[in-house]
């Protein structure tokens, strides 16, 4: 089938092209810095995401006739590469690279790329209007910088990244988009393929060129791929990538409730602090697990909707007791537990005036 050349013939191009970039890395002394946040140790390349970039271009230059939107997005992915290739080389300050996120942005809106509305589960839809080029810019930002925040662990970004590709490929499968089944599985074939060197202990990072690339192709091809769709729209997305939006969002309100700017690093991410507990391989499974598991439950969605919208509630409790029980976000933030310990003596009260009243 056509699909599996769009999946085998990507990931074999970055099977030869990340080994070079590698090589590369020698002579360009482009290594990754270690500082109090790193895990790794050593000289380890961190432009492995100029093997994902090209494995792209080369196979979609061999498979794909682009149209206008297609157009759009490979030139809005391309602007992010770029952007973090110059990141990863000199350093720069977080504010240019959102500039350029909000650049990207607009030319994707231009090429026609943008969100426009979000049908929810029971049928609810919401419809952006006037507002839809505001979101779409704030939606490609957002992913962007979910994706390169969760770059913090050998093969996490890339796991994560592979997985919600190939569901989006899938789901595309079912919608007769082959326009967006071949975007998603040439990006995570050539994903795939640089991934099989940067699995923990990791030999080469996809460093800022490799995680702003993909985190913008994957708000992309979301946006294009579930435009029409009479399923989930950006709900499907959503879902996908909920883990590095929840991480995203508990980083901003973790460094404002401390006082920190939201670009000043720390180690209180998701996959820090399940690292303390599992181990740097156990962490990178569990969080590429939850992803497949919040992609399985679109798929129940769509056999049953009841099913489904509660297998995805289910998930969410439990990320969400997580957030709490390990202080994520707060010592003090704990909502769910709260509630629950204040029932449980409200109970327990009950109990004990009626034993007493005995």
């Amino acid at each position: 089938m056509i699909e599996s050349a769009y999946l085998l013939v990507p990931f074999l191009i970055s099977l030869v092209l990340t080994p070079l970039v590698k090589q590369y890395s020698i002579p360009a002394q482009t290594y990754a810095k270690e500082n109090h946040r790193t895990v790794h140790h050593g000289k380890i390349s961190r432009i492995g995401g100029v093997a994902i970039y090209l494995s792209f271009m080369i196979s979609m230059a061999i498979y794909m006739k682009a149209d206008r939107a297609i157009t759009g997005i490979i030139l809005g992915g391309s602007i992010m590469f770029f952007t973090g290739l110059v990141d990863d080389l000199i350093d720069i300050k977080p504010p240019v690279k959102l500039f350029f996120e909000v650049v990207a942005a607009l030319v994707l809106i231009y090429y026609g790329v943008q969100v426009d509305r979000i049908r929810l589960p029971f049928g609810l839809t919401i419809d952006f209007g006037l507002i839809s080029f505001l979101f779409t810019i704030i939606w490609i930002a957002g992913i962007t910088n979910a994706v390169n925040l969760i770059d913090g662990l050998d093969g996490l970004s890339g796991g994560m990244s592979v997985i919600i590709l190939v569901v989006i490929g899938c789901i595309a499968l079912i919608e007769r988009r082959p326009d967006i089944v071949s975007l998603a599985f040439i990006l995570a074939g050539s994903t795939f393929g640089f991934l099989i060197y940067n699995s923990h202990p990791a030999s080469i990072f996809m460093g800022d060129c490799g995680s702003l690339f993909l985190g913008s192709m994957i708000s992309a091809i979301s946006i294009v791929g579930f435009k029409s769709s009479t399923i989930l729209t950006l709900a499907l997305p959503i879902l996908l990538l909920i883990i590095p939006i929840i991480d995203t969002l508990s980083a901003i309100l973790r460094r404002t409730l401390k006082g920190m700017k939201f670009s000043q690093a720390d180690k209180s991410h998701l996959h820090h602090l399940l690292m303390k507990q599992f181990g740097h391989r156990n962490t990178v499974i569990i969080m590429c697990g939850f992803t497949a598991l919040f992609g399985l439950s679109a798929y129940v969605y769509m056999i049953n909707r009841n099913l489904g919208f509660f297998t995805m509630l289910a998930l969410l409790f439990f990320v969400e007791l997580f957030i709490e029980k390990s202080a994520m976000i707060s010592e003090k933030f704990h909502p769910l537990l709260g509630l629950w310990h204040r029932i449980k003596r409200v109970w327990t009260k009950k109990i004990k005036n009626k034993g007493e009243d005995k």
